[in-house]
């Protein structure tokens, strides 16, 4: 949307004639593009931008701020617009009205929706699309298959698309309401962890395009699959890298070592490092931020191959849940008096050995522990 658009040619309520107008711009366009268009957005276009702000009641400066803040180009005074867009539009403008949004809130759900749903949708089209609309006979064109197929799929991925959200909304809505201090709403104390593959710069020159993605998409899958099922939240893949974050210290360390473990057992799969920190962190749009974040990046740089690394804020917060133990000296004291008392000894799952003190860029000299599991060559 531009603001320059002036809607000439509309009628009073800003209803324009829905067949192709060469002044829209939309006679340049394929006539099967404009039919799959149609079948999905399920309207014609009918609006140019200023004549949908203009139905829709709203700015034109604000209408911009919607579209481009969904992740859509400016598109002059081309007549492309829907009836769903104007309702977008109206409905977005209405929960400002209504003082349920500021202006900036509604400008920020448009830009986490878009954001989101455009890597679903490229997604979808790049790989299951493409998969599902192979010509089944000689002479068809992926195009002419292409129809029927979305026409099927269309309203049960809709469905699904839902489902998940609501799913997912539920799961963080309940994550909110069981935090105590309203501050940590916004500003949570969370253990964030990356994973690193070691040696992919080395990779992308040695491997096949086609492979590469392959071991990219199966690294990704592997990480979601484990974060997911252990109770942590995926934050976002970097092709390499993940990240991840978890309400406590003891999911995020199980998710840290089985990540490890999982590489290292999978003889197509580069080494991996894991950094780890627990701090306070900032969370906007679905992403996290702060120092707790960079501090848990920059441990993952520095961790030795196949091994996790943490800081002493999560080792702290590892001992005082009693998942980890101070020492191995400890932990000796603590069995041998429970064997007098003919009590258990306390059953420690993870074991943490002190490293180095060294200086982190940006953040000054910091004390790195090594994570382990119990038995498996952490004692110190």
């Amino acid at each position: 949307m531009t603001v320059d658009d002036t809607g000439s040619g509309a009628d009073g309520d800003g209803r324009v004639d829905p067949e192709p107008d060469p002044e829209s711009g939309d006679s340049g366009d394929d006539p099967l593009a404009l039919r799959l268009e149609g079948l999905i957005l399920g309207a014609e276009r009918r609006y140019t931008p200023f004549q949908a702000a203009r139905s829709a009641g709203v700015s034109m400066e604000l209408a911009s701020r919607f579209w481009r803040a969904m992740g859509f180009a400016d598109i002059g005074q081309a007549k492309a617009l829907t009836e769903a867009d104007v309702l977008a539009l109206r409905r977005l403008a209405g929960l400002v009205e209504a003082g349920l949004l500021s202006e900036a809130m509604a400008v920020q759900v448009a830009r986490s929706t878009g954001q989101t749903t455009a890597r679903l949708a490229e997604w979808q089209i790049d790989s299951f699309l493409e998969g599902l609309t192979e010509p089944p006979e000689p002479g068809m064109t992926r195009t002419e298959v292409t129809y029927p197929i979305v026409e099927l799929l269309l309203p049960e991925l809709q469905e699904f698309l839902v489902y998940v959200w609501r799913r997912q909304l539920a799961a963080s809505a309940g994550r909110v309401i069981q935090t105590g201090d309203d501050e940590e709403m916004v500003d949570r104390r969370l253990a964030v962890g990356f994973a690193d593959l070691v040696g992919f710069t080395r990779l992308t020159r040695r491997m096949e395009e086609e492979e590469l993605g392959e071991l990219v998409e199966a690294f990704e899958t592997t990480a979601a699959d484990l974060v997911a099922a252990r109770g942590g939240r995926l934050i976002k893949t970097l092709g390499d890298e993940v990240l991840y974050a978890a309400d406590d210290a003891g999911t995020a360390a199980e998710i840290a070592l089985l990540l490890v473990e999982t590489m290292a057992n999978d003889e197509t799969m580069p080494e991996l490092r894991v950094g780890i920190a627990f701090g306070t962190v900032t969370t906007r749009m679905g992403d996290v931020f702060g120092t707790t974040v960079n501090l848990a990046s920059r441990l993952t740089s520095i961790a030795p191959r196949d091994a996790v690394l943490v800081d002493s804020a999560f080792a702290e917060e590892l001992i005082r849940t009693r998942d980890a133990p101070a020492s191995e000296a400890v932990a000796a004291e603590e069995a041998a008096a429970a064997e007098k008392e003919s009590e258990e000894p306390p059953a420690y799952r993870f074991a943490l050995q002190p490293m180095w003190q060294r200086p982190v860029r940006g953040l000054g000299v910091v004390e790195p522990w090594l994570l382990t599991r119990r038995g498996d060559g952490g004692k110190s």
